[in-house]
């Protein structure tokens, strides 16, 4: 018999881990503001993460399920070269099927709400994860009412 792994083999090396743990550790005002929002199933039923690995980068907060990525921003990501590195790490994240929600940390610490609104809207208009129903249930009780009926009518 072989022994399971005791904990899941992602591919990701331990300076991505160290940096993950650490920006959760040190996260900012606007960060805690939204974390507290979105934790523990709190924004519609989604489930968030924090600080999460995805592939070279680390996402500010990922829900798996939306398939949607929030990220926050500071005032260094106004400059050309930050703004590059942003659109890049944009580029991989919707090649990977996410859409990319980006505040500043101005607009999180002033408008609270508002961007909270947005978080919840774009949970809300993600793609259902449930599966549509068989085209034949409906339509064979359909059909099979209206034999029925065909049949009553037809006696006499």
């Amino acid at each position: 018999m072989t022994e399971s792994p005791t904990r899941p083999s992602w591919n990701l090396s331990t300076k991505q881990l160290i940096r993950a743990r650490s920006l959760r550790t040190n996260s900012t005002d606007a960060e805690r503001i939204i974390w507290s929002a979105v934790r523990a199933h709190r924004m519609n039923g989604a489930s968030f993460r924090r600080q999460a690995p995805i592939g070279p980068f680390i996402v500010d907060f990922i829900c798996h399920d939306a398939q949607l990525v929030i990220e926050l921003d500071g005032g260094q990501h106004f400059e050309s070269e930050h703004a590059r590195r942003d659109a890049r790490r944009d580029a991989f994240l919707r090649a990977k099927g996410f859409r990319v929600l980006r505040f500043n940390n101005y607009d999180v610490m002033s408008n609270r709400q508002g961007v909270l609104e947005m978080i919840a809207a774009a949970v809300d208009s993600a793609p259902s994860l449930t599966l549509p129903r068989k085209r034949g249930r409906g339509q064979a009780a359909a059909s099979g009412e209206a034999a029925a009926s065909t049949a009553e009518e037809a006696t006499p």
